[in-house]
């Protein structure tokens, strides 16, 4: 007797469909699987016949055949364990098949019979929407994450008995239990809490505004980190279709929590500096996304900066220009977006004072190693650096007087929105992601102002990629003003958030 069963695998954060199908026939008592399958896969064999056995479902002395289609594609996870025993209960006469057609089934089985919960239940069964398909079985951990795809009728199992009750008409569909809820925001650090660095807030703000990478740099204590951690506070909120996309990649990574809803903070990443190049970058015997990809849409903050490995801050090149991630393996190649706002911060030697050499006790020789731990290229896609100093005394008094962070970022979501109406129809829609073939066609100069730019490129020794950045900070300075035209004072604060590039690189290859 023949079955088959619909499920799927996740590459990257995708969901690709695969069919498990069953045949039983007379012949030697074999049970044997084929289709490309990884080790964990092949082991599912086992561990699906003592479950049925521990749960008294007695099968024949038979040939059995499953069979995962198509065959091109390699099959990993343990998430195919249900969909086989559903497919050879089906195939023994326990389950109708008219049902089993109807269900998208995915779970991993203990040997007790007991259903596991497996990650990437939301992309799998968003993918099995698109197709057509009404119905889903999935673990009962994992029936909340299921149920955030409308118009999915999700039933929740514990065990194989649930599973072919269900398929033969005696369950009734997840009904929510729990009372999936959006996920409650907690405290946003404020930036009114920061003393003083009025010129660094203006800087964040500016980044924020057309989503610019950000480097900080300045000596221990000057409040680098405190105000990298209130940058979430005044960015937009997440839309419905980032918020899907999203969880979909916490999906993947289990991340996600599955008694709450779709995600609906932008991320804020920080990985420690001893993180691996495959931690940052994603990777593995069984692919994940990495921190890059965790943070997209929102932050990945790097303290501490020159401490990471060489190779490590390296990787961040092709995602920062590409907005996504490409991980080659042997069979195949994943991909993984990657569209985040790099916020770095340092100090600027490795005591920490430079350039003040009454407190600095580095050598001439000893910073210019340190400095050369970020890289050229590296540096160039960063579109605005700013020098955090040490705050004042008489700042620190001035408590109740700074900004509050909804303040600024009623004034970031209106610039967001001046640049979203501008590229409306474009495949982008933040000044900081103008491609370069476009970018005279967006950030427009006079003659005299094109004469004086051409001046700061030579005097400065500019790159065309930092060129271009700066167009592109100016761009967000006019919006910021709501102003139409590039002014010659919206230039000259984007030129100076390269002047700690001068000051503390220039002559670094």
């Amino acid at each position: 007797m023949y079955s088959i069963v619909s499920t799927a695998i996740i590459h990257g954060i995708q969901s690709v469909p695969i069919s498990v199908e069953a045949d039983v026939s007379d012949g030697l008592p074999v049970f044997e699987m084929v289709g490309f399958l990884a080790s964990e896969v092949q082991e599912a064999k086992e561990r699906v016949r003592t479950a049925l056995k521990n749960c008294g479902f007695a099968l024949p002395p038979k040939h059995i055949t499953i069979n995962f289609t198509p065959a091109n594609i390699r099959k990993s996870g343990s998430g195919f364990d249900l969909p086989v025993a559903v497919a050879v209960l089906t195939a023994f006469g326990y389950i109708r098949q008219e049902m089993v057609r109807e269900y998208f089934v995915a779970g991993e089985v203990g040997l007790n019979g007991k259903v596991q919960p497996v990650n990437g239940i939301l992309p799998m069964v968003a993918e099995a929407k698109e197709r057509g398909m009404k119905k889903c079985m999935v673990p009962w951990e994992n029936a909340g994450e299921a149920a955030l795809v409308s118009d999915m009728q999700v039933f929740a199992v514990k065990n194989l008995a649930d599973a072919v009750n269900i398929l033969n008409g005696n369950g009734e569909y997840f009904d929510t239990p729990y009372n999936i809820e959006e996920m409650q925001t907690g405290r946003i650090l404020d930036f009114a809490d920061v003393s003083g660095q009025v010129l660094v807030k203006r800087a964040c703000e500016t980044a924020v505004s057309g989503m610019h990478n950000l480097l900080f740099v300045g000596p221990p204590g000057a409040g680098k980190t405190m105000i990298a951690e209130r940058i979430p506070g005044i960015l937009p909120s997440l839309n419905t279709k980032e918020r899907m996309e999203l969880s979909k990649i916490y999906s993947v990574c289990g991340l996600l929590e599955h008694k709450r809803g779709l995600m609906q903070e932008r991320p804020f990443r920080a990985p420690h500096h001893t993180i691996t190049p495959q931690g940052l970058a994603g990777g593995g015997a069984v692919p994940k996304p990495g921190e890059i990809s965790l943070a997209h849409k929102g932050i990945l903050f790097l303290d501490e900066l020159t401490e990471f490995q060489r190779e490590t801050l390296e990787i961040l090149r092709q995602p920062m220009e590409e907005k996504k991630i490409c991980i080659a393996r042997l069979n195949a190649s994943y991909e993984y977006p990657a569209d985040f706002m790099l916020v770095a911060a340092m100090n600027p030697c490795k005591c920490g004072y430079y350039p003040d050499m009454q407190r600095c006790t580095c050598t001439s020789a000893a910073i210019d190693r340190y400095l050369r731990k970020v890289s050229r290229p590296l540096l160039d896609r960063i579109d605005i650096c700013v020098e955090v100093p040490q705050v004042r005394f008489r700042d620190l008094y001035n408590t109740g007087k700074s900004e509050k962070s909804e303040e600024i970022r009623a004034r970031v979501v209106r610039t967001q929105e001046i640049q979203k109406m501008r590229y409306r129809g474009e495949n982008f829609c933040f000044n900081s992601h103008i491609p370069s073939s476009r970018i005279f066609e967006y950030c427009k100069l006079d003659k005299k102002q094109e004469i004086y730019m051409e001046q700061m490129y030579d005097k400065l020794n500019l790159t065309a990629r930092t060129y271009h950045k700066i167009l592109r900070v100016a761009r967000t300075l006019a919006d910021m003003d709501e102003s139409e035209q590039i002014k010659m004072s919206h230039l000259n604060e984007a030129l100076c958030y390269r002047n700690i590039d001068k000051k503390f690189w220039e002559g670094m290859d």
